[in-house]
């Protein structure tokens, strides 16, 4: 059994020959030998086997999965359950899921209030927790094997891309202060160098782990923790990057997403009855269908709030005066209030000729759309991944409702699709990071950038000869 153990999941010896597989006469019957307890999945499907894999493999998955599967565990406070208790099974998820629903939105209003840095900690919180919980499914169902150095592996390489990505915010953001710390000029510098320097460490680190008949799993686990990271990190980095740009484009599209799933909850709680996906049987179309239009007039009148005040629309910068981060300026056009005329037809049904809008308030709807018919996709996904690994949550840190993951399926693609549609319709230039990066330059280098940008003016008839030096 040892033999057979390390061969389903180790490299084959290229001077062995295969062992035959014999399979029993009748049709429909199993392999007999090393193949000969293959399982079946809950919906009755064959299971499929990675390449390579034997029964050893088999059983240990389905071992240690059924562990996590196992026997339901209540993990909702006994407050809670004494409160609720004399109520169906049915009703009681939908009052659970209601109170610490409306928690987790208290705590996020809190959050806003203490401002933009607290934000970015919290984001930074969520994405630790979000790696480990994935990383302990792969640990979980692979642990048998014991595998050197995989988990410190993991974590080092989310070091690594942490520094990598958050490095280039803070040049990026923080020029200044970057340039005016000696250290953090360094730094600056050779960032990318030591970002890869520490990669490769990492991928040495690797190579010198690998173990004889184990090759073939240890880089399942190896591309594991990179889609992870993938996933995970890299998204995240984009939300950090979304509240650079203003709190507004943070807050609205995952308000978008929360209210998106509440209302989908809630109108198929209530009205469901055409099934909408196999991978989310609960999921209708009566709730997709009322959570999309219920998201779009969310999003118009969230808009349409904070679109008035500076603290949510200004972008995040750094004061050298105070030395502070700071969250104010004076709101661009996008930000002001401007008429819009009614088209014609719907001039007579709603009695209106002009609106007044703000600009974002169109961009609204662009980004609760997406919120509502693509996002749901991200937990599609993730109810996937579970199904595959036959767990239901991918935690239990919130009763109810799984684990943080599982709130944060659909905010990560939301976040990568906000990053995309700035980049792509509302960013442009940046005069005050030209003019950051013009001051740090040698004299005869901005003595030669001026006199090419005073040519290009007078070409052009915006600057007259004998005008200004």
């Amino acid at each position: 059994m040892t033999e057979l153990r390390h061969r389903g999941t180790g490299e084959q010896e290229m001077d062995e020959k295969p062992r035959p597989i014999s399979y029993c006469a009748n049709e429909g019957q199993k392999p007999r030998g090393a193949f000969s307890s293959m399982t079946t999945t809950q919906e009755n499907e064959p299971e499929i086997k990675l390449d390579g894999e034997t029964a050893s493999d088999s059983d240990s998955k389905t071992d240690t999965v059924g562990t996590q599967q196992g026997t339901p565990t209540d993990d909702t406070p006994e407050v809670l359950n004494r409160a609720l208790s004399s109520l169906s099974s049915r009703w009681k998820n939908w009052w659970i899921r209601g109170i610490l629903t409306l928690a987790m939105i208290c705590f996020f209003f809190i959050i806003i209030y203490l401002g933009p840095i607290v934000l970015m900690m919290i984001v930074m919180c969520v994405q630790i927790k979000c790696f480990q919980e994935i990383i302990m499914i792969g640990y979980n169902v692979y642990h048998s094997y014991d595998l050197p150095w995989f988990r410190t592996l993991s974590w080092y390489f989310l070091l690594c891309v942490n520094y990598f990505f958050y490095g280039e915010t803070v040049t990026d953001y923080f020029f200044t202060l970057v340039q005016r710390e000696e250290p953090l000029r360094i730094l600056s510098k050779y960032h990318r160098f030591i970002s890869f320097a520490l990669y490769v460490l990492g991928f040495c680190m690797f190579v010198l782990s690998l173990v004889k008949k184990h090759y073939r799993l240890q880089f399942y686990m190896f591309g594991w923790t990179h889609v992870t990271l993938l996933i995970v990190v890299t998204q995240s980095h984009l939300i950090i990057h979304n509240l650079f740009e203003g709190m507004i484009w943070f807050i609205v599209p995952i308000s978008c997403v929360i209210c998106n799933d509440i209302m989908a909850y809630m109108f198929g709680f209530f009205f469901g009855r055409t099934p909408l996906i196999k991978l989310s049987p609960k999921k209708t179309w009566e709730g997709f269908i009322g959570g999309f239009f219920s998201t779009v007039v969310f999003g118009i009148l969230l808009s349409y709030v904070m679109a008035g005040y500076s603290y949510f629309v200004c972008p995040v910068e750094f004061n050298n005066d105070t030395n502070r981060f700071m969250v104010d300026c004076e709101p661009s056009d996008l930000f002001q209030l401007q008429e819009y005329q009614i088209p014609t037809m719907l001039q007579s049904v709603i009695g209106w000729k002009t609106v007044w809008m703000y600009p974002f308030q169109i961009h609204s709807i662009a980004l609760s759309t997406f919120a509502s018919l693509i996002g749901p996709f991200g937990g599609f996904f993730a109810s996937g991944f579970k199904r595959a690994f036959k767990i239901k949550d991918f935690a239990d840190t919130i009763p109810g409702h799984g684990g943080i993951m599982d709130r944060f399926d659909c905010q990560y693609l939301m976040a990568t699709f906000v990053n995309v549609y700035i980049a792509s319709f509302i960013r442009g230039p940046n005069p005050s990071k030209l003019i950051q990066q013009f001051l740090t330059l040698r004299p005869d280098q901005q003595i030669h950038i001026f006199n090419t940008l005073k040519s290009h003016l007078m070409e052009r008839g915006m600057l007259e000869i004998g005008e200004g030096v």
